[in-house]
């Protein structure tokens, strides 16, 4: 089943987002080398692409796992926690409908 992973940003990650970002893309380079990411992005903490200096508001990922708890163990193992980016994690099983 698919599940939707947003993890919120504390005010002020930007630093230590930087510094665990190769550690998280490579889980999400796992997870897409598996077939089980759907898709997966940070969510700027302003209105552009680039945000610079603003840093981001949060991530949103969306992948397959085999139950709820595993994505939930998953994302708590994420590095973006163990650096204190993440304020916090909402998992939440997710229903694609499109594109189908």
């Amino acid at each position: 089943m698919l599940y939707m992973i947003h993890g919120i940003d504390v005010p002020g990650s930007l630093e230590n987002r930087l510094a665990a970002r190769p550690a998280h893309l490579a889980r999400l380079t796992a997870l897409q080398d598996e077939g089980r990411l759907v898709l997966a992005g940070p969510c700027p903490a302003i209105d552009a692409a680039d945000p610079g200096p603003a840093g981001f508001a949060g991530s949103l990922i969306v992948a397959e796992f085999a139950s709820l708890a595993d994505a939930q163990a998953w994302a708590g193992a994420d590095p973006y926690v163990a650096a204190g980016v993440y304020a916090r994690v909402e998992v939440q099983p997710f229903k694609r409908v499109l594109p189908a």
